[in-house]
């Protein structure tokens, strides 16, 4: 079992930056794949971001070049700093382990989640 606690999430206006992180309650170092996903209201859940262990990561085409993710395998914790922000990325964020090679792949393949943060953007 793993528990994932995601924090930092937060109502700011468009063009301005946010940093969520996850807390894993196991070693984050043998984790086949981190990743952010998110819902937004009358949506699927998306995958946003992916770490492996080895450190190959991926990204949405949406969120490439504006966000960034990143662990620390010595704090046990997930990260994902969000940079020009968009009314567009408004959704709720949650962190998510696997063992799928495609990472982010589908949310099916993943299996433990936290409970999500709410990520508002206003205009």
């Amino acid at each position: 079992q793993v528990q994932l606690v995601e924090s930092g999430g937060g109502s700011v206006q468009a063009g301005t930056s946010l940093r969520l992180s996850c807390a894993a309650s196991r070693n984050t170092a043998y984790m086949g794949c981190m990743a952010w996903f998110r819902q937004a209201p009358g949506k699927e859940r998306e995958g946003v971001a992916g770490i492996t262990s080895n450190y190959r990561i991926s990204y949405a085409d949406s969120v490439k070049d504006r966000f960034t993710i990143s662990k620390d395998n010595t704090k046990n914790a997930l990260y994902l700093q969000m940079n020009s922000l968009k009314p567009e990325d408004t959704a709720m964020y949650y962190c998510a382990v696997g063992n799928t090679w495609t990472c982010p792949g589908s949310p099916n393949g993943m299996d433990y989640w936290g409970a999500g943060t709410l990520v508002t953007i206003s205009t």
